[in-house]
């Protein structure tokens, strides 16, 4: 399993590279075991949020701050 370094005002935190997630969200992963769900019980909540993030990544290539690599790639 390949990963990389991410860093955060905490330090330093090695994130496996299947992870779409940062360092903020394995932390928190980490530390937050409050109710023991998961967000995979909210598959509706994930593709709503995924929406809005294709939305946000297609507003920013019109305006030029995206790269059309980017823009394009499909998960």
């Amino acid at each position: 399993m390949s990963t990389r370094m991410e860093h955060d005002l905490i330090g330093d935190k090695e994130i496996s590279n299947e992870c779409y997630y940062g360092v903020q969200t394995a932390r928190a992963a980490e530390n937050f075991h409050i109710t023991g769900i998961t967000l995979s019980s909210f598959p509706t909540f994930i593709v709503s949020l995924a929406k809005v993030k294709k939305a946000a990544a297609l507003a920013n290539f019109e305006l030029g701050l995206l790269a059309e690599a980017k823009k394009k790639c499909d998960l």
